[in-house]
């Protein structure tokens, strides 16, 4: 699916995306990259992105450096000069900032270089990928974009908090143009194997147990990545949502233990779900945000799961071509 006519908004535009060797960064700059207008530099320290995702392209420039270090990123903004930034960068995986909750904390820095180093160069608009765990456990559902409960102590909730924070006050004090948006489980060909619907459809292809902490009744919505990047170029292209927040994600609720049946069935799997002890803390119980915003923007239907996963199961089958477990029972 493509935006090209809303393109014609944006000419000669330079643009950088922190965080662009991970899931959602990495198609951004992808599909930005698909004009000839476009100039996109991706920087990322690699710690959880891969240099594989960066997209192939002459209009796109890696640099592997850490957003979080000044003396990595001073020299960037130097060197280009930048219309937009999207600012991507984060420690992610509920599993990884559990156990590196400094390295989550040191995030706030590379937020404030981003930040500070936009504002003094002239940058039109920063973008801000914050999250659905800022919302903590839920009091109203689905979750509204003005009804924030600022509930949860988990390292990688108050960052993103805080994140927000800062974006709202470099606006109110330096004028600087943001977005925010608070991103609800995106999945695709470039998410991490760590990530719930990955591990889930790997494990059913090759026939092995689906694992699932706790009784598996937390609830989750998924987002096919093309609905994520159309979402995010359209705030781009139509200037829409300057100095708000929107929430980008699929509105369907439904159980982590529905999901895994959902996977056997369609990949007519012999695995088996097993239950795993629930998880201390990170695992909140219900997750569905309020999409009505992304909806008005895309003016379209969203992905559905199940053509997503065949998406996704067809990606897979295409990176292993010679591989026979591909819905074939053992």
């Amino acid at each position: 699916m493509s935006f090209k006519p809303f393109f014609n908004v944006l000419i000669m535009a330079t643009i950088l995306i922190t965080g662009g060797a991970g899931n959602i960064g990495s198609a951004l700059a992808a599909r930005l990259a698909e004009q000839p207008e476009h100039h996109i530099v991706i920087i990322d320290n690699l710690s959880t992105g891969s240099l594989q995702k960066v997209p192939k392209s002459e209009r796109i420039r890696f640099i592997k450096a850490d957003i979080n270090a000044y003396h990595d990123i001073v020299p960037v903004f130097g060197r280009f000069d930048f219309d937009y930034v999207f600012h991507f960068a984060a420690v992610v995986g509920v599993k990884r900032t559990l156990e590196h909750p400094i390295a989550v904390l040191n995030d706030i820095e590379g937020i404030k270089h981003v930040l500070s180093l936009s504002k003094n160069s002239g940058v039109k608009r920063v973008f801000y990928s914050s999250s659905s765990e800022v919302y903590g456990e839920p009091f109203e559902i689905p979750q509204n974009e003005n009804t924030t409960p600022l509930n949860s102590r988990l390292p990688y909730a108050i960052v993103k908090n805080v994140g927000e924070a800062f974006f709202r006050s470099y606006q109110k004090e330096y004028g600087l143009p943001y977005t925010i948006f608070r991103f609800f489980n995106t999945y695709g060909p470039n998410q991490s194997d760590d990530f719930v619907i990955p591990r889930f459809l790997k494990a059913a292809l090759h026939h092995q147990p689906i694992q699932i902490h706790g009784d598996g009744l937390q609830t989750r919505s998924f987002c096919y990545i093309d609905d994520t990047i159309d979402t995010c170029l359209k705030t781009l292209m139509n200037d829409s949502y300057k100095n708000s927040i929107l929430n980008v994600g699929n509105d369907k609720e439904m159980t982590i233990l529905e999901l895994a049946q959902r996977v056997i069935d369609l990949t007519d799997s012999n695995s088996e779900i097993i239950h795993l002890p629930a998880l201390k803390e990170g695992d909140m119980r219900r997750r569905c945000p309020d999409v009505s915003k992304m909806k008005a923007l895309l003016q379209r239907d969203l992905t559905p799961l199940t053509q997503g996963l065949h998406l996704l199961i067809e990606y897979y089958q295409s990176q292993n071509p010679s591989r026979d477990f591909l819905f074939n029972k053992v």
